[in-house]
């Protein structure tokens, strides 16, 4: 059955002037998220006009779920100037005690995060929409000083929710050399501790496809991507892994992993339920733990970074990426899956269209949605994989025009209202430049 068009809410302009796109990639985690009856997205957008040599403020939306009228605040104190598809900004809700936790504007750079008051997402009702709620700008994690080791050299920071407490990692590190660290914030406290570096590369750097907590279960699964030394790349003021791609690009990624803590991060297991790493007493993932690999997949073999997870209510992992093993030299989209059991499978689902990432979304029922973008041709697809079929086919049930950039989810919107909300990119009409940022929402 064919999905009916969504209610489609504008939130404000996606800058479009830049070089790089700033908003709508697969690794922001999250930046659109649902919690006690409201949503919450965040974007970058500019106050005046849209040249590129014009700084860029954060945005953060809400509204009620039983409402299209969203309320936004911007973030004036800080203006975004860096022309960097890396440097996006990620979003957290504690449950434990109402806090919203944004970070920002990275790609090795310092800790940049703010949080709001306590509360402000338990009981929203009680709060007036305003930036004020919020701290300024901080280059630590509250609980933690800015000497902390790790503060200094973030990329990929990332939040979610841990049943009263809420996780934060980011990887240490350039591209092809860096690990990643775990920090936990307690709700009880409204402070973080860290709890180490989950996983360490090894002449590499590894590339979460997504953190899930659920069900008392941590998930994480990820690729490697091997370094290829460089002329000056160990030259501390070294800036060529900057670049938005190489000198150490995708075609050295490798290896579909994964990994999960059954104690909120500490003790790591493999999918043979041997620990792998203990954080506490100093240990961490390396790429030669045993029984980590879920997939052989070697360099060279159009292996993407960062492309997408999943976590049903059984247990069951989803992990969405494309490879070229089957043979050709065009890449194929595959659903790699564990099911509850601790069987891994790999399905091929269709060819890869342009070069943006997807998305994976898993229903009240268990059914599995695949969010498809081909940003060639400004479409995005909707594919859906029913769980009574162990997900054997994978249907479209939707395509829609003038969309562009990498689809973002909200997981915790699916699963307790069984509505499929995307945030997205949505092209001007008529050839014109202009982009919004939208919320697309889908009765399921």
């Amino acid at each position: 059955m064919m999905l009916s068009n969504p209610a489609v809410m504008v939130l404000g302009r996606d800058p479009s002037h830049r070089r790089c796109r700033i908003n709508g990639y697969a690794f922001q985690q999250d930046a659109i998220v649902s919690f006690k009856g409201w949503q919450y997205a965040t974007f970058y957008s500019f106050l005046q006009s849209d040249a590129p040599s014009d700084p860029l403020y954060i945005h953060l939306a809400r509204r009620r779920l039983s409402s299209e009228q969203w309320e936004v605040l911007v973030f004036r104190d800080y203006p975004q100037t860096a022309d960097d598809g890396h440097n996006t900004v990620q979003m957290g809700i504690c449950p434990g005690d109402g806090t919203i936790h944004l970070s920002y504007d990275h790609h090795c750079d310092v800790l940049r995060y703010r949080y709001s008051v306590r509360g402000l997402a338990s009981n929203p009702d009680k709060f007036e929409w305003s930036s004020s709620l919020f701290s300024p700008t901080l280059d630590y994690l509250p609980g933690l000083p800015s000497t902390h080791p790790h503060f200094g050299y973030v990329t990929y920071p990332r939040f979610g929710s841990m049943g009263e407490d809420m996780f934060c990692s980011f990887r240490d590190g350039k591209a092809g050399l860096g690990n990643d660290h775990l920090y936990l914030y307690r709700g009880s406290t409204g402070q973080f501790t860290y709890a180490g570096a989950h996983l360490t590369g090894i002449q590499s750097n590894p590339y979460v496809h997504g953190m899930e907590y659920r069900n008392g279960r941590f998930h994480v699964t990820w690729v490697y991507r091997g370094f290829v030394p460089y002329e000056g790349w160990d030259d501390p003021l070294d800036m060529k892994h900057k670049q938005q791609a190489g000198p150490n690009g995708a075609e050295n990624n490798h290896n579909i992993c994964y990994a999960y803590s059954d104690d909120k991060g500490y003790t790591w297991k493999n999918g043979a339920h041997q620990v792998v790493a203990d954080l506490k007493n100093g240990g961490t993932i390396t790429n030669d733990a045993e029984g980590i690999v879920a997939f052989e997949i070697p360099k060279h073999s159009g292996l993407t970074n960062q492309e997408a997870q999943a976590i049903d209510n059984e247990g069951g992992v989803h992990v969405l990426n494309r490879d070229t093993t089957d043979g050709g030299d065009h890449p194929t989209w595959k659903h790699y899956y564990r099911s509850p059991a601790g069987k891994w499978t790999q399905r091929p689902i269709r060819p890869v269209s342009g070069n943006s990432r997807g998305r994976l979304a898993v229903s009240k029922s268990g059914d599995l949605f695949v969010i498809l973008p081909n940003t060639a041709a400004s479409e995005m697809h909707i594919l859906k994989a029913s769980k009574a079929s162990g997900y054997a086919s994978y249907d479209e049930v939707w395509k829609g025009h003038g969309l562009t950039g990498e689809p973002l989810v909200d997981l915790a919107r699916l699963e307790h209202g069984n509505v499929l909300s995307l945030l997205v990119l949505v092209e001007g009409e008529g050839g014109s430049r202009e982009r919004n940022v939208a919320v697309l929402d889908f009765q399921l």
